[in-house]
């Protein structure tokens, strides 16, 4: 680093105060008069100042060797703190690794001996700055001084996924032999006992637990719990590769296409995102930061387009941000964000991730809906979609004499909601709105317009394939 004594003639900066705000201003010029002088990073009035070209969209952090093991999962603490495992590798090794620094420097905290290759960690959890998990085959390791030293827990359970729900309580999806099913410890893992399996054909190799009576595991379906794991019920036709909730009620999933619910996982409805990928990644993931700002990973990259999915209005509108253009990386298995600004999207078998301090780049939002006309209306008004019988897709049109809450919602005969097309304030004027049903059977559907809750229209329409 390289300090330097300046006199910044900046008639708009009169004594601290002021500098403090106009802080970014303050650094940005800094930064554009010292960059040829001082390249890298520079310490100007006490403060280090990043290279430029990482104060916006994503850049590439680089893991250090890893002999040949890739990151099979990570997880940040907040903006600096963070901790990624792996996979084992010929010399039977895999790793914990810790970052203190946002992930532009990793370090191996802890060097776990596998009995073969084929060994990897499964994920790793912490509950606070001191204790966390990392979760492999046969052997649990446990930290209670922020990843100081590690207790290896043998419980030879042999896990395809673990939902941690506090430091003592945890449950465990196992799909292969006779026991499988799903387990629960109540004492930090060092116990398990068998829960029983779920169900119909198929044990579960994927569980997500909202909180401590509230989950979802995967087996030859859906299923959902409300007791802890105990018992569950399955939920018809679903299925997920990735599963989070905002609260009891509220939640997203993917699996070939984003879905929404708004009854605690009993109905979901698919939600419009953006044509720029051909399929999804068996691996995808979710990570939210309220229930209207959520990031989503696992499109496949396709036409020099990169995604990580983007919605800040509850997924009626996602968008895209192609990140890392000048490669073609395949697919982001892995999204996490502390806030609004510091995010991580893992890439797939890869030897660096990508991160962001602000964001992310621009992101490109699809609508199907249109104003058509700005006017004023002299009534509310739902009109009949044309075309009509249609495949797969046609236009909605509709006038709002004045602006307020619209939702434009589609159901199926059973009353059953498959996608919501609109829910937030619009304007006064003539609009139209595209709807798509690829992801739908033929039949009969119905459309509902609510203006301020007072439903103003509903209409039917025909998908003949």
């Amino acid at each position: 680093n390289e300090y330097i004594s300046m006199d910044f003639e900046m008639g708009f900066i009169h004594g601290m105060q002021d500098i403090m705000d106009t802080e970014t201003a303050f650094l940005q010029f800094a930064m554009k008069y010292l960059k040829e002088k001082c390249p890298g990073e520079i310490a100007l009035l006490g403060a280090v100042v990043p290279d430029i070209s990482r104060t916006s969209g994503w850049y590439q952090q680089y893991f250090p060797n890893l002999n040949g093991s890739s990151i099979t999962g990570m997880t940040f603490l907040d903006s600096l703190t963070g901790y990624a495992v792996t996979s084992s590798n010929s010399l039977l090794q895999e790793y914990i690794l810790k970052t203190t620094n946002g992930g532009d420097n990793w370090v191996i905290n802890y060097t776990h001996n596998t009995p073969n290759s084929n060994h990897y960690f499964i994920k790793v959890k912490f509950i606070d700055a001191n204790t966390g998990f990392a979760f492999g085959w046969i052997d649990l390791l446990k930290t209670t001084n922020g990843g100081l030293s590690w207790n290896v827990i043998p419980y030879n359970l042999y896990p395809d996924d673990i939902a941690v729900i506090n430091n003592d309580t945890m449950l465990a999806a196992r799909s292969n032999g006779f026991d499988g099913g799903v387990y629960r410890t109540t004492n930090g893992g060092y116990n398990w006992h068998a829960l029983g399996q779920v169900g119909g054909s198929g044990q579960p190799y994927r569980i997500y637990m909202y909180d401590k009576n509230m989950g979802f595991c995967l087996g030859a379906q859906l299923r959902k719990t409300t007791n802890g794991g105990v018992n569950w019920f399955a939920i018809p036709g679903e299925t997920y590769t990735s599963i989070i909730f905002a609260d009891s009620l509220t939640g997203w999933k993917c699996f070939d296409s984003i879905k929404k619910t708004t009854n605690g996982g009993l109905n979901w409805f698919s939600q419009n995102t953006p044509n720029i990928s051909n399929s999804f990644f068996y691996k995808s993931d979710f990570s939210i930061i309220n229930k209207d700002t959520l990031w989503m990973v696992g499109a496949i990259s396709y036409n020099n387009i990169n995604p990580i999915f983007k919605t800040t209005n509850g997924g009626l509108n996602w968008g895209y941000q192609n990140a890392d253009p000048s490669h073609y990386v395949g697919v982001f298995s892995t999204i996490k964000f502390t806030n609004k600004f510091n995010g991580w999207a893992n890439l797939f078998d890869q030897t660096y991730n990508l991160h962001t301090i602000s964001g992310g780049n621009d992101t490109t939002y699809y609508t199907d809906i249109k104003l058509v006309e700005e006017f004023t209306p002299k009534e509310y008004s739902l009109g009949q979609n044309y075309p009509n019988p249609f495949n797969p897709s046609t236009n909605i049109p509709f006038e709002l004499k004045n602006g307020g809450y619209v939702t434009l919602r589609v159901y199926d005969i059973t009353g059953r909601m498959v996608k919501e097309l609109m829910n937030g304030r619009w304007g006064r004027g003539s609009y139209v709105c595209d709807f798509d049903g690829s992801g739908l059977s033929s039949g009969m559907y119905i459309y509902q317009l609510t203006v301020d809750n007072r439903q103003l229209g509903i209409k039917k329409m025909a998908l003949v394939k």
